[in-house]
């Protein structure tokens, strides 16, 4: 299945099903290759730039972007729609603007799209994450502007306002549920074809328990890989039986997570 190296055969064996967007799971899957395992594609959503007056908001707040003391980027998906929108706009970041990424990686390609220092939080990639940072403590007066999809969590936005701040958002692509039908799912996605599944959002966890109805419970009792513990309690909820968090969505905690759920079958 691969032309990679293998760099050890720490994932020997195991079979990997991952579901995030199609476009965005090349690196994971050269990961687990690399480390000696296979993976299956069930993407669950895809992400969909905004066009029209959708995107024509995003640009009118993108033109007044040195109004914002600080721009937050909750994904990779923001990352890069929204540097490109930057970009189109700001042949130069406006100076004295902290920068903030949710997520290594997302902090990582937010720094070489607007050649930029970039705040990411050490422990974790998720709203509760980004905001135990200092930078977000004192915000009187601030105003601040979340790159992000249409729709998500609240819970970002509303804690920065409660702490004096003035939140816009700047929403530069929807998601969109990638049409399954159950029975192929269900005679695809089984215990002795898949050992783990990787889930990187509550979304698509909540996408992914809508597809199993009654029908698919075996699916139930695959190891699952969530980034955090918000979406870990989603998935107990929603019936899996061996959740393991991996406390971050980057290929390199998905891998430490998959490696802990093959270290304990053996």
């Amino acid at each position: 299945m691969t032309n990679f190296s293998v760099h050890n055969e720490i994932l020997k064996g195991q079979v990997t099903l991952i579901t995030r967007p199609e476009a965005q799971q090349s690196s994971l899957r050269t990961a687990i290759e690399r480390h000696g395992g296979e993976w299956l594609s069930l993407p669950l959503l895809r992400i969909v730039p905004l066009t029209g007056s959708d995107l024509q908001a995003a640009r009118q707040h993108v033109q007044d972007l040195d109004n914002y003391d600080v721009l937050v980027f909750v994904s990779l998906n923001a990352a890069s729609l929204g540097a490109d929108l930057i970009a189109d706009l700001w042949p130069q970041l406006p100076v004295q603007q902290s920068i903030i990424a949710i997520g290594k990686s997302t902090a990582t390609l937010v720094a070489d799209l607007l050649a930029c220092e970039v705040i990411c939080p050490e422990a974790g990639s998720d709203s509760e994450a980004v905001l135990a940072i200092p930078e977000l403590q004192q915000l009187a007066d601030k105003r601040i502007a979340i790159f992000r999809g249409q729709g998500g969590r609240e819970l970002l936005a509303d804690t920065l306002r409660e702490r004096g701040a003035r939140v816009d958002y700047i929403e530069v692509y929807r998601r969109e549920q990638v049409q399954h039908d159950a029975v192929d799912v269900e005679a695809f996605v089984t215990p002795d074809k898949i050992d783990a599944i990787t889930v990187h959002s509550g979304e698509s966890l909540q996408t992914l328990a809508g597809l199993l109805g009654a029908a698919c419970k075996s699916i139930l009792t695959i190891p699952i890989v969530v980034p955090s513990m918000r979406v870990a309690k989603q998935a107990e909820q929603s019936g899996f039986k061996q959740v393991v968090s991996a406390h971050g969505a980057d290929d390199a905690s998905m891998i430490k997570a998959l490696e802990r759920i093959h270290s304990n079958a053996d």
